[in-house]
């Protein structure tokens, strides 16, 4: 339970235009976090040691219990020591990285780290292995060779800028890596992705806001797990997206003890689309090490479709993926629907499981 009931009152207002402050008063010792929490402060070093700590006093506040949704996403945990599955790369990212920083696996498009710093560093994180590593420091020298390899090769219609958090840096830096995608006339489509909105919404300011709307077509992929996560500060900081013309989608990961039940991610999908927020993937947890005490089974995601769909919105029901392991790229799995099939059509059922058949149309001989 944190033990400071004034500073999460204070934390709770707004303070946009401070946010440089508020991300500089992170907690990123053991001790300044026992200060809040009945945690072990020798763990806590062990863990960080290997995997850095960082909470923003912002999303510490969200923490009502011991344990908690919240709680299970920031702070280290022993176990992350003891994974002898995951591995640090598994989706391959840096094998097929053509220059340091870019990974280029599908035809068209391409992943382009700007930074390895975060408001909050995740434990469930899939780039554990870099974020918050000073010798993984991305440069500006660094950005600009993966932004002439993007100018090299005329396929690329569509950059996902990542990191890290990409708006962890200063709006001069965002909006420098924008004008020079922009200036690609092969680049079609500009991705971000992002937890600010969730872990500091305070970084999302008119002015941020103002500079993105320039570089339309543009996209941000937020990241929200828990219903606890969308309070007042986070609808600002959508709101203030939305209202620049920027398409929202949302992008979860299933976890252990997180949301990995119908009712959570019912409630939090249904939120979401109330703050103009398209539920857009769950993705199962990577193998990433560290991270297997937060794994689930496959057909706990599936379950979880089977719950959406029918029951609420299409718009609030996301695509279920597994990222393939070794650089497989992203795989949608789905509930299966389809009972049987046979010469005349197929025999399909519908989320209460009552059976149709669909005749298939005859074939041209």
């Amino acid at each position: 339970m944190i033990a400071n009931k004034t500073m999460e009152a204070e934390l709770l207002k707004e303070r946009p235009e401070e946010w440089r402050a508020l991300a500089k008063e992170s907690i990123t010792r053991a001790e300044e976090l026992a200060k809040h929490l009945n945690i072990s402060v020798e763990e806590i070093k062990e863990v960080a040691g290997v995997y850095p700590m960082r909470i923003s006093r912002y999303y510490l506040s969200l923490i009502e219990n011991e344990n908690d949704a919240i709680w299970k996403q920031c702070v280290p945990d022993a176990r992350e020591l003891k994974d002898d599955v995951g591995v640090a790369d598994p989706l391959f990212e840096e094998k097929d990285s053509p220059v340091e920083g870019l990974t280029h696996r599908y035809p068209d498009r391409v992943l382009l780290l700007v930074s390895n710093d975060c408001a909050n560093y995740c434990r469930f994180c899939t780039r554990k292995r870099r974020i918050g590593k000073p010798f993984r420091k991305i440069t500006r020298e660094q950005i600009a060779e993966c932004i002439s390899y993007i100018r090299e090769h005329s396929e690329i219609r569509d950059v996902l800028v990542s990191g890290g958090d990409p708006l962890m840096l200063e709006d001069s830096e965002i909006e420098h890596i924008l004008k020079e995608l922009r200036s690609i006339e092969h680049v079609e489509i500009i991705r971000i992705g992002t937890r600010v909105p969730c872990t500091l919404p305070q970084r999302i300011t008119p002015e941020l806001c103002a500079m993105l709307r320039r570089y339309h077509p543009l996209y941000i992929n937020v990241h929200f797990n828990h219903p606890k996560e969308l309070t007042p500060q986070s609808k600002r900081a959508l709101e203030l997206l939305a209202n620049a013309g920027i398409p929202l989608g949302n992008q979860s990961v299933l976890l252990r003890g997180v949301n990995d039940n119908p009712e959570v991610m019912m409630d939090l999908n249904r939120k979401l689309l109330k703050m103009r927020v398209k539920p857009y993937y769950i993705y199962q947890c990577d193998l990433v090490r560290g991270t297997e005490h937060f794994r689930t089974k496959v057909e706990n995601g599936i379950k979880i479709i089977e719950s959406l769909r029918g029951f609420t919105s299409g718009l609030a029901v996301p695509q279920f993926v597994i990222d393939a392991p070794c650089g497989g790229g992203k795989i949608p799995i789905s509930p299966n629907y389809i009972v049987k099939r046979t010469k005349k059509g197929i025999i399909m059922r519908n989320y209460e499981n009552k059976v149709f058949s669909y005749p298939e149309p005859e074939m041209e001989t």
